[in-house]
């Protein structure tokens, strides 16, 4: 099992969710749509090249974005990853995904 977390703007974070759940992340046990978000504050600068979806080149940009974390099996992780970033609107959204431990009690 594994943990997806991506840092989403608030105005895309129902839309970008809504594309991973039907990846398949965000289900454990006998509940699917499963995840725990908080709201923070983004920054970065879009250097020469980029295409920002917010802000302008050269310049420090602060956006308001939900931290998402949802579990995602192995099986659906690639094709999870590919509806993130399908769904995401910045051109490099920035996520992590860690692989847990599975401890028998």
């Amino acid at each position: 099992m594994y943990k997806l977390i991506v840092f989403i703007p608030e105005t895309h974070t129902e839309e970008v969710k809504t594309a991973l759940f039907a990846a398949g992340a965000g289900r454990q046990g006998d509940y699917d749509c499963c995840a725990w978000q908080t709201l923070g504050q983004g920054q970065f600068r879009p250097l020469d090249g980029s295409k920002p979806f917010i802000g302008q080149q050269g310049e420090i940009e602060t956006v308001a974005e939900y931290r998402v974390e949802m579990l995602c099996e192995e099986s659906r992780l690639k094709a999870v990853v590919s509806a993130l970033r399908d769904a995401h609107p910045y051109e490099e959204p920035a996520f992590e995904v860690i692989q847990l431990v599975d401890i028998d009690e």
